[in-house]
């Protein structure tokens, strides 16, 4: 057979028919199939035009491999998540490509417990079963059937909040015409919110552009919106919404990082010395508000593959990376994009305060470069560099996740991308605005390099 390209570190991607049709998709649910040797297996996908043809071929695989399939429909990438945790499912897979083009689509892998499967775990051996073939039929062939898991799900993340405790708020919501209006419109009747809905309606064309709020261009709509209709915050996210991203009573795009601290705090309020999971890019303003409501942080390397074992590890309440992704214990130690804002509209109604003045002082405290990219020709000799120039001097060093150097006043981390050629760099500093800036110019003379984004 054969090669099948596009298996990343974490997941599947796949430019479509040429590298994902649904001949790949039924070869991957044999390879998932043959490796993990599963009972039953949820499978849900996103709002992609391609998405139904590939979840027809992956499900008709896993069904000739004698594997029971339980399609929870259109969803969120967190709604198999949900549904293989809450229902006792040996796996699942969701068909997703997230924020990519639309000619893009992909496939998410998760075991019992909604476990990850990387490439460190598993990936690589279905990648090679699935390429391989050869694939003899089971005696008995697998069933389908339909699993409506909504209810619970919605339910699940009402439990998060005190709702006695809820006020009127007026919330912008940019699903991006991605799968996360549905959610919303679900969530609506148990709220006293008013939402003012942007690009709502899933659209696997994506008329107004990819979903992808990393990008400054795609914040413009959900900027102006917050400001004409006076809300209190808004909130936008990528396609398969496993991602939500937040925006201040002014407009003002709120880095990750910086939410981090504020949902720690939440769980440490709740569960008085409990761990929280952190990554290494920015560390000092999560570590701060981690120690002053009397909890422990925990490092863990970046991508959603390490963050969970770490998380499950320490049984940790929470874990938060700068690049919005949020895992919470009670949701299998898995990533929501959901009830990150949900815990947001909480503390904003307890304790009366703008969303701008429960991070400003994060941010003044502790400014941030945010990711920059850079794509260079050798990431390894450059960051052996940085090592040589920076070490002598430094107060620690630490490689959780690429180089992180530590001195008294400011603290960077340098690391080659998980799932692109790219280096990332992350600076930042102890209230010094421009000894962050000067350092963040200074380490990019140094790599060089061209932007990439």
């Amino acid at each position: 057979m054969s090669a099948i390209i596009g298996f990343k570190a974490y997941d599947y991607r796949g430019r479509i028919p040429g590298e994902l049709n649904p001949d790949v998709a039924y070869r991957i649910g044999r390879g998932y199939a043959a490796f993990l040797k599963p009972r039953k297996v949820v499978v849900g996908r996103d709002i992609r035009l391609s998405s139904d043809e590939l979840c027809e071929a992956l499900t008709r695989g896993l069904l000739d491999a004698g594997v029971d399939v339980f399609d929870i429909g259109v969803c969120g990438t967190e709604g198999v998540y949900f549904a293989t945790f809450s229902e006792a499912m040996d796996g699942g897979i969701m068909v997703t490509a997230s924020h990519n083009p639309p000619d893009y689509n992909g496939m998410k892998f998760v075991r019992e417990q909604s476990r990850p499967i990387s490439g460190d775990n598993g990936l690589k051996e279905i990648q090679k079963l699935a390429e391989a073939g050869g694939f003899h039929a089971a005696v008995t062939r697998g069933h389908r059937f339909e699993l409506d898991v909504r209810r619970k799900y919605i339910e699940h993340l009402l439990s998060y909040l005190d709702r006695s405790q809820l006020k009127p708020l007026r919330i912008v919501v940019n699903a991006g015409n991605g799968g996360a209006g549905a959610v919303v419109d679900q969530l609506e009747p148990h709220l006293p919110f008013e939402f003012i809905r942007l690009h709502h309606q899933p659209d696997g064309t994506f008329p107004n552009g990819v979903p992808n709020p990393m990008l400054e261009e795609n914040r413009a709509s959900t900027i102006a919106a917050i400001r004409e209709h006076g809300a209190d915050f808004g909130v936008a996210w990528d396609g398969d919404f496993d991602r939500c991203f937040l925006f201040d009573e002014q407009g003002a795009f709120i880095e990750g990082y910086y939410i981090v601290g504020l949902l720690a705090s939440v769980f440490l309020k709740r569960e008085p010395g409990a761990r929280i999971v952190h990554d290494p890019r920015l560390t000092w303003a999560t570590q701060d508000m981690i120690a002053a409501h009397g909890g422990t942080p925990v490092m863990s390397r970046s991508g959603h593959a390490f963050m969970k074992d770490v998380m499950r590890d320490n049984d940790a309440a929470y874990g938060g990376e700068m690049s919005a992704h949020h895992y919470f214990r009670r949701f299998g130690y898995c990533d929501s994009g959901q009830i990150p804002w949900l815990l947001i509209a909480q503390i904003l109604c307890e304790t009366g305060k703008p969303l701008s003045s429960l991070v400003a002082e994060r941010i003044r405290r502790f400014p941030a470069s945010g990711e920059i990219n850079r794509r260079v020709v050798d990431a390894p000799a450059t960051i052996a560099r940085a090592r040589e120039l920076y070490e002598p001097r430094a107060r620690a060093i630490d490689f959780t996740d690429g180089l992180s150097i530590e001195f008294d006043t400011w603290r960077f981390n340098l690391r080659s991308s998980n799932t692109e050629p790219l280096i990332r760099l992350n600076v930042e500093s102890r209230g010094d605005v421009q000894l962050m800036q000067q350092k963040t110019e200074e380490l990019l003379t140094l790599i060089g390099g061209e932007i990439a984004h």
